[in-house]
């Protein structure tokens, strides 16, 4: 006995507050540094917190307009389809807009005079009727101490937010239940796959007699059967192009530092860098795998298989691929980067032990802290789990990182100057 109307505000709501709190919370150190800075009063940091809301608000508005017009628009089927792919989409553009930026300008010593210029091309939007602007004319009012301005401008937001959220509102009563009906249309392959290539991919699967293997076989067809995980393959290939381009880009001869000083240091940063890029893949891929299961847990618990094979199969599916991703990263960096080959050798075995260690983190860390009510794998990520093995995975690259800083340098310092290592520096070296 409920209405369309207060339904779909509980998810908008919801879905507003799972995309806003990171905004909300990375926003805080630049708003705080403001303040130190300009040695702002209250009203400006009254007004931050008060501009930030109805402009999230404002944005998920928007978005999610969008998305109930488009369900009923669009083709049963094909919708999921359509908005995963539109989605990445934007997200690729926003990315490669950014990259053309070419923010390397910003170590380039022979620009450092144009950094003004360059920041000036960042600059905040200028038309009176983008509520971005309205954010930013409230803030510098609050930053002054002018109370009138501010408060006019936070009015023009929250009016905005409300008008938006009633027409969002009225919209959905009268075209969510259709639309979501649509949604739930059992969707089309967007490459429908040949009869005979049918057979074959089934023969394959159904050979695979072992429990365990079956589990493997179940976890690569979920995988690619669930239209809102396998798409992200493709925005993970173009963030590692541009984070491959980033490095070739890098004005490495043009410092006073000697070139291959700086490869090296590169080098040694870009495994923390890597392992760090793991972390945030295995985040999103590795972590919800146990969650994933959902109701359908109880499959494995009847299952011919013990818990420990089952987290095995998690790990093991997972393991190659990321193995493959980060050392496809680490080798074309140091290739672009013209290292030693002590640093290949170096990158390469580090990332190699490394991977077990992040992937492991993720299934048992999942294993502990599983979500089976989570409708998307991305929720269970911002869990407390989640937050635990991000944080853990941090501390244990940062540990491998600092443990082979110190017998790193000591070789590198040694071919820089032409010296052969002690007894005693190999002894550490290998103990390390």
């Amino acid at each position: 006995p409920i209405s369309a109307e207060k339904i779909f505000l509980a998810r908008w709501l919801e879905s507003t507050v799972d995309s806003s709190w990171m905004v909300m919370i990375f926003s805080l150190p630049v708003f705080l540094s403001y303040g130190i800075v300009y040695d702002a009063g209250a009203i400006f940091y009254a007004t931050a917190g008060m501009a930030l809301i109805p402009l999230c608000l404002i944005a998920s508005a928007l978005s999610t307009l969008v998305a109930v017009v488009a369900a009923v628009l669009l083709p049963a089927g094909r919708i999921r389809m359509v908005f995963v792919f539109f989605g990445l989409l934007l997200i690729m553009a926003l990315i490669l807009a950014f990259r053309l930026m070419r923010p390397e300008r910003l170590v380039n010593p022979e620009t450092f005079a144009t950094l003004v210029l360059y920041l000036r091309e960042m600059g905040t939007p200028g038309s009176p009727l983008l509520p971005t602007t309205w954010v930013v004319d409230s803030l510098q009012a609050g930053l002054s101490g002018l109370m009138g301005p501010a408060i006019f401008h936070l009015f023009l937001l929250w009016s905005c937010a409300a008008a938006l959220t009633f027409i969002v509102t009225w919209v959905a009563g009268a075209y969510y239940y259709k639309g979501y009906t649509n949604a739930q249309t059992t969707a089309e392959r967007l490459f429908p796959l040949r009869t005979a290539y049918r057979g074959r991919r089934n023969r394959f699967f159904e050979s695979l007699t072992s429990p365990a293997w079956a589990f493997a076989a179940k976890e690569f067809r979920t995988f690619f059967r669930d239209q809102t995980q396998w798409p992200q393959l493709f925005l993970i290939a173009a963030l590692i192009v541009i984070y491959l381009y980033n490095f070739s880009v890098l004005p490495l001869g043009q410092s006073r530092i000697r070139t291959i000083y700086l490869q090296n240091i590169f080098s040694f940063l870009n495994m923390g860098l890597a392992a760090f890029v793991l972390t945030a893949v295995a985040a999103r891929f590795v972590y919800p795998a146990v969650s994933c299961e959902g109701y359908a847990f109880w499959i494995v618990r009847a299952a011919p298989i013990s818990l420990r094979t089952f987290l095995w199969v998690k790990f093991t599916v997972y393991y190659l691929p990321l193995l493959i991703l980060t050392e496809i990263l680490i080798v074309s960096s140091n290739i672009l980067l013209q290292v030693t080959p002590f640093m290949m050798v170096l990158s390469v075995v580090t990332i190699f032990l490394m991977v077990p260690g992040v992937v492991a983190m993720g299934v048992g860390f999942g294993a502990a802290y599983p979500d089976f009510l989570s409708e998307n794998p991305a929720q269970s990520v911002t869990s407390f789990g989640g937050l635990l093995f991000m944080l853990f995975a941090a501390g244990f690259i940062a540990a491998v990182i600092m443990l082979e800083a110190g017998p790193v340098y000591t070789v590198f310092m040694a071919g820089f100057h032409g010296r052969s290592l002690t007894s005693l520096q190999w002894i550490w070296l290998v103990g390390s």
